[in-house]
């Protein structure tokens, strides 16, 4: 078996998380209980457990983000992730902590930030911002300010 990276993320709303993962990954869980939910993904090689828990505020974690090999991974994942009924936003040419890319961001319902996005290549500046970004994709999205 190939290693895989495991995340485990504590959601507001364990039902509404699955469906986000569910569409983000194209898969059902493999283990759901009360309470949990786990998704032991081949692509990309993942395992991701999801907690049910309240929290004051969420801390340490600026976003998370699949790296796909073609531009038509990023419009399935956007799909699958719309007509679950999760809002994207893209990104073309868009230059994120030092590389050039393409990609889309959504939020899954914790506010969790995730992008799927091509890499194709180092760049020189650390972020350039796309005009007419929706203000709630851009808060600490990518490299904030303060963490460069």
């Amino acid at each position: 078996m190939a290693s895989k990276v495991h995340v485990s993320l504590d959601v507001n709303n364990l039902e509404e998380s699955v469906r986000f993962y569910a569409a983000l990954f194209n898969m059902q869980p493999t283990k759901v209980r009360p309470g949990y939910a786990k998704f032991d993904a081949e692509t990309p090689a993942v395992n991701l457990t999801l907690n049910q828990a309240k929290h004051c505020c969420l801390q340490g974690l600026s976003h998370l983000g699949v790296r796909v090999d073609k531009l038509e991974e990023i419009a399935e994942a956007r799909a699958r992730l719309e007509a679950a009924g999760f809002r994207t936003l893209e990104e073309k040419q868009t230059t994120c902590c030092y590389a050039l890319q393409d990609k889309i961001w959504a939020k899954d319902p914790t506010g969790y930030r995730w992008e799927v996005y091509v890499f194709h290549g180092d760049a020189e500046k650390g972020e350039t911002q796309p005009a007419g970004v929706v203000q709630e994709f851009v808060e600490s999205v990518c490299c904030p300010a303060e963490k460069r």
